[in-house]
């Protein structure tokens, strides 16, 4: 049985990892801006932690963490969107999806760090995304930000050399939630901008479910040496795709990119 701290744990990713880490017995300090939507189970443990709000960040981590009495895995999960043209997008925008997306998560990275080393031991796993390196269109300021911590994740692992704690960048590909319901999405003067959003909307529909990650997750938390980063997702958007980009020059990665979105 493993104490598991985890953002995000009323919806999506983080509900459906929260149930099954719970399955197998752990114990999970799950966080909600309003923890009254975190299904009461046994072994969960509902925390109240709005990352938009800096403030609370570390009260809220340190509070959870001391009721516990430590953590041996912490997950980076919530998040939200953006869809909108880049070159629209305003320095507010930019700002919460950065403090959302990875100042809070950096903060969260430095706090489990400091209180796991004189333990000796720990897993942290920042859930990154795909988008962090294939951009989806009109998500310029999300693309931006899961690229940002995904680079910070792997500065940290250089840094973490000789250390027993153990840090993931965990990439989701589309993934079947409802994120785009809840995404921040101005109305659109752009015919093309609503056609791509159909696409986009219509992918993560055809997507896997969030069990799918909640399963990886669960099978890292049990890995005594874990990938230092791993793609969850369907076959094409996790082994092809991923394989296919890295080889090709920039020219022909925008081109496919241009083909999978309709542009």
């Amino acid at each position: 049985m493993k104490k598991i701290f985890l953002t995000g744990a009323s919806s999506g990713i983080g509900r459906a990892t929260a149930g099954i880490l719970l399955a197998r017995g752990h114990q999970v300090w799950g966080t909600s801006r309003d923890p009254a939507r975190i299904a009461a189970r046994s072994g969960m443990h509902p925390v109240r932690l709005d990352l938009s709000d800096a403030s609370s960040i570390h009260d809220s981590f340190s509070a959870a963490w001391q009721e516990a009495d430590g953590f041996d895995v912490v997950i980076n999960n919530a998040g939200g969107g953006h869809f909108g043209p880049a070159e629209l997008l305003s320095p507010q925008i930019m700002q919460e999806q950065f403090q959302t997306l990875v100042f809070a998560h950096i903060e969260l990275c430095q706090l489990a760090l400091a209180a796991m080393r004189p333990r000796g031991c720990g897993l942290i796993i920042n859930v990154t995304s795909l988008a962090a390196r294939l951009p989806v269109p009109f998500m310029g300021a999300y693309n931006a930000a899961k690229a940002a911590m995904s680079s910070f994740t792997m500065t940290t692992q250089l840094e973490l050399t000789g250390s027993p704690i153990r840090l993931v960048d965990l990439q989701p590909a589309d993934i079947k939630t409802n994120f785009n319901a809840a995404i921040d999405r101005p109305e659109a003067k752009d015919a093309r901008v609503e056609r791509i959003w159909r696409v986009v909307d219509r992918n993560m529909q055809n997507a896997p479910a969030p069990e799918l990650v909640g399963r990886r997750i669960a099978q890292i938390i049990d890995c005594t040496d874990p990938p230092p980063q791993l793609i969850v997702g369907d076959f094409f958007q996790s082994k092809v795709a991923p394989l296919l980009f890295q080889l090709l020059p920039q020219r022909v990665r925008l081109w496919g990119l241009k083909k999978y979105y309709d542009l």
